[in-house]
């Protein structure tokens, strides 16, 4: 009778088993075809006229099975990876200030060309400094000295020239534009070596009082009308620089948050907002991850980490694998990148084209890398490359020449919107991999069912390949330094 038992009751594990694995299959996701659909390829090219430009449509075509004599770019759309957030850039103070000196037309037609999905590149993220950074004019803070209570907080310097440019985004980008916040410094007096400059670092008995200071900043924001999706915890923490600056080692940031900022951030009702840590560059962003997310304490108050690009300063150059050691690591958490720009602004050279290609090699790796949200620097600066209070003048993907009255569109603009403007908030990373190396490529799905593969060839040759979904192939042609879009519907 026992021996009959368990019979049953193993004979009823298997039945409920194999129950289960028909649920899990028939759960799966539906199977995508390139059967019928066509592909309108947008390209920006060296050398020609070609910027976004749309070009003829291209069909598939049933193919067996690749030779390796066949450049093929292979995308697999039943394989999907993270949900992009949205691609944009910072709207600082010297952005805003360059905006308040252009034309009224010049005005509509740079916040149409930034946030119109339709006839602009559609961005839709945004990041703003807490009180004053690189790119302002001057050095400032919200609060009086010594005001730990915070009782004098305004954001009056904001209202002259940011605030509107923000509200004058939102509104450009239909009413809706995640942004988020990032101080470089705490007040002076906050800090032990009594400067906004050159480093420093938060003085222990001040930490309730900043950590107060963001909720501060972003309840004003918002009741301004900027509503406020996230916050960094503090720009490139690492960096003793000649403006405003302020260090925190892996374990003070991760205390602070602990401690301070995120139960600071529950109790003034923003526990919602993603926190996003360690904002500065790749180099050493593993080590930053480990410290901040192997505390559980610290770690149930981040939404993910944020880098830069600058680990170049070094000699390096772009450490994409520290990426992938950190996503693989943290799966849960997401990677932003929060900063990245061109520096030593040269006006003789905004033309040139290697500019918009390091942000194509940026991009495409980042994404492949697991990167959730992509936010370039300034989204305007003047025909100094500033204005900027401390000398560190840079490019942005659009110059407002304040002396000859023009708006000038560098390659930069043009290669970034190769993936705002045709992957939306929601996409989802699809798998993709190139048979040739002098092809990078990313792609993604978005959710009105269109497939954006980007293609990017930073060589001076020609290269002419298939584009390869399940069977079906559409050729194509990559020209010499040029970036392309292919969107399949």
């Amino acid at each position: 009778m026992h021996k009959n038992l368990v019979a049953v009751l193993i004979a009823s594990a298997l039945g409920t088993t194999a129950s289960a694995q028909k649920t899990i299959t028939s759960a799966a996701p539906k199977s995508y075809s390139a059967v019928g659909k066509q592909v309108q390829v947008y390209t920006t090219a060296a050398s020609t006229q070609q910027r976004l430009t749309a070009g003829e449509k291209l069909s598939f075509q049933e193919v067996g099975q690749p030779l390796e004599t066949q450049p093929t770019i292979f995308v697999d759309p039943n394989h999907a990876f993270q949900t992009l957030v949205g691609i944009g850039g910072a709207l600082t103070d010297a952005s805003a200030e360059t905006f308040a000196k252009l034309s009224k037309a010049q005005q509509q037609e740079f916040m149409q060309a930034y946030y119109s999905p339709t006839k602009g590149i559609g961005y839709t993220l945004g990041r703003t400094n807490i009180a004053s950074c690189d790119f302002s004019s001057d050095s400032y803070a919200y609060i009086a000295d010594n005001d730990k209570e915070l009782k004098t907080f305004n954001v009056k310097h904001d209202e002259k020239y940011r605030i509107p440019f923000i509200k004058q985004a939102i509104a450009a980008a239909g009413g809706k534009l995640t942004m988020y916040v990032s101080p470089w410094s705490p007040p002076a007096w906050m800090k032990d070596n009594n400067s906004l400059v050159k480093g420093g670092k938060l003085k222990p008995e001040f930490r309730q009082s900043w950590a107060n200071h963001y909720v501060k900043f972003i309840k004003e924001y918002e009741r301004q009308g900027i509503p406020i999706w996230g916050l960094t915890v503090q720009n490139e923490p690492m960096a003793k620089q000649t403006w405003e600056s302020c260090i925190f080692t892996a374990e003070e940031e991760r205390d602070f948050v602990k401690g301070y900022l995120g139960p600071t951030l529950q109790k003034g009702g923003l526990g919602d907002r993603k926190l996003i840590g360690w904002d500065h560059n790749r180099d050493l962003m593993y080590q930053r991850a480990s410290t901040l997310f192997d505390d559980p304490e610290a770690s149930k108050y981040y939404w993910g980490l944020g880098y830069h690009w600058y680990e170049t300063w070094t000699g390096s150059g772009m450490q994409f694998d520290n990426e992938r050691r950190v996503h693989e690591t943290y799966p849960t958490k997401n990677l932003v990148f929060t900063e990245g720009c061109i520096e030593k602004f040269d006006f003789s050279k905004v033309n040139d084209w290697a500019l918009g290609e390091r942000y194509g090699n940026s991009l495409i790796n980042d994404f492949n890398a697991g990167t959730v949200a992509w936010t370039d620097w300034n989204i305007l600066l003047d025909e100094t490359g500033g204005p900027n209070h401390v000398g560190n003048f840079c490019y942005a993907p659009v110059i407002g020449d304040t002396k000859s009255g023009k708006l000038i569109y560098t390659n930069i603009y043009y290669y970034i919107g190769h993936f705002s403007k045709f992957i939306r908030p929601g996409a989802k990373r699809i798998a993709t991999a190139s048979s040739r190396d002098v092809l990078q490529t990313t792609a993604f799905l978005n959710t009105d069912g269109k497939v954006a593969v980007v293609v990017m060839n930073s060589t001076d040759k020609e290269q002419a390949f298939q584009l390869w979904i399940k069977g079906q192939a559409a050729n194509a042609t990559s020209q010499p330094h040029s970036i392309m879009t292919m969107v399949v519907n």
